[in-house]
């Protein structure tokens, strides 16, 4: 197995671990991206509003799956969650993590 088959084969079981405990996926890309394309049953907040929506994102009481178009946004919308007692993780481009689901 190599580097890149360690890295995302440990990606790809985290996330499957995340929706085995109920998680929801975020998308946080912008308006105009998400109306070209989008996970059946994502919730959508893109990450401008993230700061100011992170209660409702509490109120949610799950695990949350983030993605964006490449995974920069969502890494940063991970930790920025993660830094409020969120539980979530990374999931990644969103075509990407649609073909893991």
């Amino acid at each position: 197995m190599g580097f890149l088959d360690f890295i995302f084969g440990t990606k790809k079981r985290e996330v499957e671990d995340y929706l085995a405990n109920g998680a929801l996926i975020l998308d946080v890309r912008s308006q105009q991206e998400w109306d070209s394309g989008h996970i059946d049953n994502a919730k959508h907040i893109p990450l401008n509003e993230l700061n100011n929506r992170v209660e409702e994102v509490k109120k949610l009481n799950k695990p949350i799956i983030v993605c964006c178009a490449s995974g920069v946004r969502s890494a940063k919308a991970a930790k920025f969650l993660n830094l409020h007692n969120i539980e979530a993780t990374n999931g990644g481009g969103w075509v990407n993590l649609k073909k893991k689901l």
